[in-house]
């Protein structure tokens, strides 16, 4: 159960013996948010990927109803190039938690030629067909994503609740006013609401808080050695989905990822941070955010993050 009150003997710069620390207060109100969409929505989803922001987003729904089960289901659209260990791990917590979990494969999409391969071999733009598809066909009517305001420009802009008209899109003008932590979740037949509760936090929150808890990430967070090669001022894994090419050339370096999407355009960064210390640590004196420094995707154009989202991505 979470704990809503924590004595803390006024640390934050506060007298008061009765404040909740930083991390309590960022868990008290995304725990607060999955219980409205609960009591607001009829088919809610969480969107899982086995990345660290959709693990702690995990994490907090399993607080907000224990000690019942969760009982939304989880959404992990596939690309076909995601790192085998994160989706090792993604199947481990859906049987450890007796999780309902629907996948969208891009790579069906393709087969079926609905979707064209693009000549970068990067496929994280082609997840929007996939994903909108299957919040129609399934009927979400409520999308929690593990978006934070802090990651980029595009995702400062939206509230928590973020509504999606009926083709998934986003139209930063109709975002609504969420004063005093009021959250409007109406919406016509069709639409939808996205709902990111991990808005107010920040990478090293994130890290912080999985710190704190004591949450079991995907290796590939830690340094290790890993076959790499150089491409637009980033290590990528080398792999099927089209690199290196023919003069790029592998090596073998000490590496984590701030970051997991699609090895196509995830990088690494060098690092020999191989415990939770050593990564907060490194976070904390880092001046480039993760998809700054990590994400060939939001390179592609100015705004590529808000092109993609007005289309139906998060």
């Amino acid at each position: 159960m979470t704990t809503v009150a924590k004595i803390t003997g006024g640390d934050e710069g506060t007298d008061s013996p009765y404040a909740l620390s930083h991390l309590d207060a960022l868990e008290s109100e995304a725990v607060h948010i999955f219980r409205e969409v609960a009591g607001e929505f009829e088919n809610p989803v969480i969107l899982f990927s086995g990345g660290k922001d959709s693990i702690v987003m995990l994490h907090l729904a399993l607080k907000a109803f224990a000690p019942a089960a969760v009982s939304f289901a989880l959404l992990h659209v596939d690309t076909g190039h995601n790192f085998p260990e994160v989706l090792e791990y993604r199947d481990r917590v859906v049987a450890a938690h007796g999780l309902r979990l629907h996948v969208a494969s891009v790579q069906d999409y393709i087969d079926r030629g609905v979707l064209k391969e693009r000549p970068d071999g990067t496929r994280n733009p082609l997840q929007t067909l996939p994903l909108t598809e299957r919040i129609r066909s399934a009927k979400f009517d409520a999308v929690f994503g593990g978006g934070r305001r802090d990651e980029e420009k595009a995702r400062a802009k939206e509230r928590v609740f973020s509504l999606r008209d009926e083709f998934s899109q986003w139209n930063p003008r109709r975002q609504r006013p969420e004063l005093w932590n009021l959250y409007n979740g109406r919406h016509a037949p069709g639409e939808h609401v996205r709902v990111f509760p991990l808005s107010n936090w920040t990478e090293l929150d994130v890290w912080q808080y999985i710190a704190r808890e004591e949450i079991v990430l995907p290796e590939i967070y830690f340094a290790h050695e890993r076959e790499v090669f150089r491409r637009d001022g980033m290590w990528l894994t080398a792999g099927d989905w089209g690199g290196p090419r023919d003069d790029e050339s592998v090596e073998r370096r000490l590496i984590r990822y701030r970051t997991v999407g699609d090895m196509s355009c995830t990088g690494a960064v060098e690092s020999d941070a191989a415990t939770l210390d050593a990564v907060i640590a490194e976070i904390a004196a880092s001046r480039l955010t993760e998809r700054g420094a990590t994400r060939a995707d939001d390179r592609l154009s100015e705004a590529a993050m808000e092109d993609r989202k007005r289309e139906g991505y998060f």
